[in-house]
């Protein structure tokens, strides 16, 4: 199981992204950024954060730690942007969380140097979940004490957001051409072997039940966590069609 916080502060919004995240301390005294579900991109962001975060972590992916966090609306009370009174009020119960790294910079392919094997490791596994969102533009690496950390993986499997077309989409090769790390990316990996069902049911099982609720064409959480398992797994077993 993730690990479960409440928070007890939002301290304020990082605008760099789209879903309006927040910087908040918890009952922990640890301080996270969190996706919030009732931002616009909606619940199913928090679930492609869980699976593939935790895949990759895994897979020996750095990835910084991710926890459930408690929102209370009455949070928001006390802040004076209307917007992020909105958010918080729409976003009552279960929220991810990411640790927040003090200090951290954003990855930068000009300055710093990333080893081949753990670049196309990083490849390999952004290729097995339709990672869009890896570009030089916006590369959602952070180097901390001198270690790359994989962050956001919200833009991750999207064949979740068209269940009906999901199985077309299994082998679809993955368009690298535009990936931070693809001129590092020189050595050969096949993570697929370490890919198992038992994994991925190890995984998937992570996602709370409040965000896998009332999915349309399913009747229960447990019919939503087994189709993200038969996607991911038809996928590694069509790995020769799609991997880098």
């Amino acid at each position: 199981m993730l690990r479960s916080v409440t928070a007890t502060r939002y301290v304020t919004p990082l605008r760099e992204g789209g879903s309006l995240p927040g910087l908040m301390e918890a009952d922990d005294l640890g301080t996270y950024v969190v996706k919030f579900r009732g931002a616009g991109q909606g619940r199913k962001v928090l679930v492609a954060e869980v699976v593939s975060g935790e895949l990759a972590r895994r897979l020996d992916l750095p990835v910084p730690e991710l926890v459930l966090v408690e929102v209370d609306p009455l949070l928001g009370l006390s802040e004076p942007d209307e917007e992020v009174q909105d958010l918080l009020r729409a976003s009552a119960g279960l929220n991810l969380a990411m640790d927040f790294l003090p200090g951290a910079l954003g990855f930068d392919p000009v300055v710093h140097a990333v080893d081949a094997e753990l670049a196309s490791r990083v490849l390999w596994f952004d290729a097995l979940v339709g990672n869009v969102d890896r570009s030089w533009r916006n590369p959602n690496l952070l180097v901390w004490h001198r270690a790359l950390q994989l962050i956001d993986h919200g833009a991750t499997l999207v064949f979740h957001h068209a269940w009906a077309r999901a199985d077309g989409s299994v082998a679809r090769p993955y368009d690298a051409s535009d990936h931070v790390l693809r001129a590092a990316a020189t050595a050969p990996v096949d993570l697929g072997p370490r890919v198992t069902t038992a994994l991925l049911e190890e995984v998937v099982a992570l996602v709370p039940d409040a965000w896998l609720e009332d999915e349309p064409g399913f009747d229960a959480p447990d019919d939503v966590r087994a189709a993200y398992v038969r996607w991911l797994a038809a996928r590694v077993a069509a790995r020769q069609a799609w991997q880098p």
